[in-house]
């Protein structure tokens, strides 16, 4: 009694008929659970800190505090 050949001819098109969809479902389903948990929360947290953010108020902080050699502080 001998072992029966295995079957060589058309292996990797067999394995890539049943994995290839299953790997691109499960990429699909990945980009789409990132983009829904990471970048649309990470968008709308941006647009809220823009709606209320005053760049001159944060400018006038930033030199009250002497971090800019080139310009002075108000009143000096």
């Amino acid at each position: 009694m001998s072992l029966p050949k295995p079957a060589m001819r058309g292996l990797l098109g067999k394995r890539l008929r049943f994995h290839l969809p299953i790997a691109c479902g499960l990429a699909l389903v990945a980009a789409a659970s990132f983009k829904f948990t990471v970048t649309e929360p990470r968008k709308q947290a941006y647009a809220n800190f823009y709606k209320r953010y005053d760049s001159m108020k944060e400018f006038n902080a930033t030199r009250e505090a002497g971090v800019f050699e080139s310009v002075r502080p108000a009143g000096k």
